[in-house]
């Protein structure tokens, strides 16, 4: 007789139990699983905070010969929201993984400090410049205070090569030099102009305005030095380079070629591009629209939009060994004294002097835009060479025309009566800021 508990027949039954609770368990899991996937499969039970607006990429810079080209007459029919067109260019060292830092040098050129110099600037005389502007003449209008011709720019554990017009004419020989952009390129072009043309003789020189294109000729070098008004890179409203105010900026954002079939036969390229896209959303009129449908998207985003179409056409026309390109970066405002003189109230008027904090990092100047142009920048940096003013500009809040300068439109009696209130704190007093500019560009030549 077996002497085996009773209790014991019962035992086999626990595991099985056991087993069958597992296998259940496992199985509620499975479905649960399932059914979760089959949420977050199906669109129509996606949450709105997890969903993508989906990407349609499209290629820039096809020839669209039914596009109507716009000017500041146009507008759009009616506007609907932004459908998350991108931009598709070639990333030309995609294929080889070949990537170059912006900087090329082992010494940062654009880290430094300034250096009050008045025995080497200024590199010339307002006055001795039969093509200065009245928007950067400041001595012309009254600026007394000329320390701000007096900075040398001097980078940390380096030096800025010395500036010889000379030398840089047997640069020039035989070649077109362009910048494209805007009012503050505008600015640097004419502190070219200012730098180089003392050595040519007048009747050796010519400059030919030509609206939106204007060159300046000098026979000796077979050379040219010239300025395209394109402010925003790709075809706009606001292309017309003096009746350009508009209540609403309108551009092609897949489209540089109205700029690029002038801009693409110069040896030698200098774009800028930023201050236009802070003035509030931008109209998007695609040149597959044929309706006159716009779409509308922040500033930081239009821009990037342009900046694509733009490196597209650089991607995929730059030979580097036949057409240097330069892309300055954004050139900071100082509308706000507050942050470099805590407490006060005003703006660059009556500034003399430099800021003197290392890193000094003000309102005028955008992160999010200086980062997304970096990533552009840096896909194609072997065929763009970066100029870096951004930082060496901060420091110099003393450098802007203020009050001093050719104002287009008559001044209120209210304005008068507060100088702060219509003081330009954008443009640069020449000589200046912008020549320093052109110093970096020399350097990289």
């Amino acid at each position: 007789m077996s002497m085996t508990p009773r209790w014991s027949r019962k035992k086999p039954h626990f595991p099985l139990l056991a087993v069958l609770l597992l296998v259940f368990i496992a199985c509620s899991i499975l479905y649960n699983e399932f059914s979760i996937q089959q949420i977050h499969e199906s669109p129509d039970h996606v949450t709105r905070s997890s969903q993508q607006t989906p990407f349609t990429y499209v290629k820039p810079n096809l020839p669209k010969g039914a596009s109507e080209v716009l000017d500041r007459f146009s507008s759009c029919n009616s506007t609907r929201s932004y459908s998350g067109k991108k931009i598709r260019w070639v990333d030309p060292d995609a294929e080889s993984g070949r990537r170059r830092s912006i900087s090329q040098e082992s010494c940062d050129i654009f880290s430094g400090k300034w250096v009050f110099d008045n025995e080497s600037y200024p590199l010339y005389k307002e006055s001795d410049c039969p093509y200065m502007s009245d928007q950067l003449a400041c001595h012309k209008h009254g600026r007394s205070d000329l320390q701000y011709q007096y900075w040398r720019w001097q980078p940390h554990n380096c030096n800025l090569k010395r500036w010889n017009v000379t030398e840089m004419w047997e640069k020039l020989r035989g070649k077109r030099l362009m910048f494209v952009g805007d009012s503050l390129n505008r600015g640097q072009w004419i502190s070219m102009v200012c730098l180089l043309q003392s050595v040519i003789p007048a009747n050796k020189r010519s400059m030919t305005p030509n609206a939106q294109l204007t060159i300046f000729r000098a026979e000796e070098y077979n050379a040219t030095v010239e300025f395209l008004w394109a402010p925003l890179l790709v075809e706009s409203n606001s292309d017309d380079p003096v009746n350009h105010r508009l209540a609403e900026r309108t551009i092609r954002p897949d489209s540089v070629l109205k700029h690029s079939s002038q801009w693409e036969h110069a040896d030698i390229l200098v774009f800028n591009s930023y201050l236009w896209w802070r003035q509030g959303p931008v109209k998007l009129l695609w040149s597959a629209e044929e309706n006159g449908a716009c779409e509308e998207l922040d500033g930081l985003g239009a821009m990037e939009l342009a900046m694509g179409a733009w490196a597209d056409w650089l991607a995929s026309k730059v030979i580097p060994l036949k057409k240097r390109v330069f892309f300055v970066t954004m050139s900071p405002t100082h509308l706000w004294s507050r942050e470099w003189e805590p407490g006060s109230e005003g703006n660059c008027y009556n500034q003399k002097t430099p800021i003197n904090e290392e890193s000094y990092w003000g309102s005028g100047s955008d992160l999010p835009t200086m980062r997304m142009v970096d990533k552009v920048l840096s896909h194609l940096s072997s065929k763009v060479s970066v100029i870096n003013i951004t930082q060496l500009s901060e420091y110099r809040k003393d450098g802007h025309p203020s009050i001093h300068r050719k104002f287009w439109e008559t001044l209120s009696p209210q304005q008068l009566a507060n100088p702060a209130s219509y003081s330009d704190c954008i443009h640069w007093c020449l000589p200046g800021v912008p020549d320093v500019w052109n110093e970096l560009v020399f350097h990289f030549l």
